[in-house]
């Protein structure tokens, strides 16, 4: 299998139980592990045979400007929205971090991984 990776995409977002979560925002981390057959792109070196990270982290971020309670809502519809919009995608792996979450805990962060696979 060959992959792509998006790894720790940081973004400032508005996503918590705690209404204060929704008004000051956290920092996130968005890292994305696409296995697909990239073998034409390598080949071919045209961006039209590849998926492309700039359009996957675009996807991304609007996504994660959609306030959600939980790190598991954002997590599942990042994943829906890029299986949706790229089916050559054979398996997804996606991780949400909520960077220094509001625990009276020392924690370098929360997280949630979604994994996909085509049936």
């Amino acid at each position: 299998m060959n992959y792509l990776i998006v790894d720790d995409l940081r973004i400032h977002a508005f996503h918590g139980v705690i209404p204060t979560e929704n008004i000051v925002g956290g920092e996130y981390s968005v890292s994305l592990k696409i296995g697909y057959d990239f073998s034409k792109a390598a080949q071919s070196d045209d961006i039209n045979d590849a998926i492309n990270y700039a359009e996957i982290c675009d996807l991304i971020k609007r996504e994660m400007m959609q306030p959600s309670k939980l790190i598991e809502n954002v997590a599942w519809r990042i994943q829906e929205a890029i299986v949706a919009g790229y089916p050559m995608i054979e398996t997804l792996e996606t991780t949400v971090r909520k960077i220094h979450p509001p625990v009276p805990y020392q924690m370098a962060a929360s997280a949630v991984v979604l994994h996909y696979e085509k049936e």
